[in-house]
């Protein structure tokens, strides 16, 4: 679906055309420390969320496919992302070189030894660990050098480097409150596909290759199966990068019988520009506002 474009007057538009750009009238980027920004990674895609601070409220959505040199090449040619004076800035990271594992057993300094045991780190990555309290957890993550370096040298003490699934992670966990029932989540992302099974606590987490409708109806049978849940009986809730007419969506409830849509993470507010955008899309983005 063709994404609609939008841009407040007050505000200059990047030098490079997005994929979608929506700007509230009252964003300010004479004022960056009134907001925190958020930006979610991949190979060739970069999103960016702003969010007023005070009045909790999402007032910039935008996304790029990265140029050549990736997003400090991009951030040279946008108006405010390469700016410093946010009040936070978190970045995350998308890709399959992660682990989770409980606190209690991880020690700091290990993290490379932890990584390696699923994913051997290049020399062009660096190896990051952040935490999730509230599921007991702690997320390792490989992520590119030179977008690390670019995080610190641009934002300082500011930026926070983190995986994509933390964001997920935070989000599910602010979304579904004390009392929900056990249930098969779905995050497809650009040539991704990320799985989550969390009841009252976390049981599965893990992120696919996928090109095709057959990878991500595949990919989510087989988890149904090895976590014994019903393809014919229990829910499943699809955000990210699909439409209710796509060919992944329409293959899935083949399989599925309930499967349907999520909605954005609550206790926050959208500026009516990004009306013209499903709920469902940008989840993870928007979650870490509370990652």
């Amino acid at each position: 679906m063709p994404a609609p474009t939008s841009s407040a007057s007050s505000v200059s538009p990047s030098a490079l055309p997005p994929l979608l750009r929506l700007r509230d009238e009252t964003f300010d980027p004479a004022n960056l420390g009134a907001y925190n920004l958020y930006l979610l990674a991949s190979p060739a895609r970069l999103q960016v969320a702003v969010a007023d601070v005070e009045r909790r409220k999402f007032v910039v959505l935008e996304d790029y496919q990265l140029p050549l040199g990736g997003v400090p090449a991009l951030a040279t040619q946008h108006d405010f992302l390469g700016l410093r004076g946010w009040n936070a800035v978190r970045l995350a990271v998308t890709g399959r070189a992660f682990t989770l594992l409980p606190a209690p057993l991880f020690r700091a300094g290990d993290e490379a030894a932890t990584l390696r045991l699923h994913h051997t780190p290049t020399p062009t990555e660096v190896v990051r660990h952040t935490t999730h309290p509230g599921l007991e957890l702690v997320n390792v993550f490989a992520a590119d050098a030179t977008l690390a370096e670019w995080l610190t040298a641009t934002y300082g003490a500011t930026g926070r480097l983190l995986h994509h699934t933390s964001a997920l992670l935070a989000g599910l966990v602010h979304q579904r409150g004390a009392a929900s029932p056990r249930r098969l989540y779905l995050n497809p992302g650009p040539q991704e596909l990320t799985l989550v099974v969390l009841g009252q606590h976390l049981e599965y987490c893990n992120v696919f290759p996928c090109t095709t409708a057959e990878d991500v109806v595949y990919y989510t049978i087989l988890v149904m199966q090895e976590l014994a849940l019903d393809p014919d009986q229990d829910d499943v809730t699809v955000w990210g990068e699909l439409t209710p007419d796509s060919a992944v969506f329409s293959l899935l409830r083949t399989y599925v019988r309930n499967v349907h849509f999520g909605t954005r993470p609550g206790n926050v507010q959208y500026s009516y520009r990004l009306n013209d955008v499903f709920e469902y899309r940008y989840f993870d983005l928007f979650s870490l506002h509370f990652a």
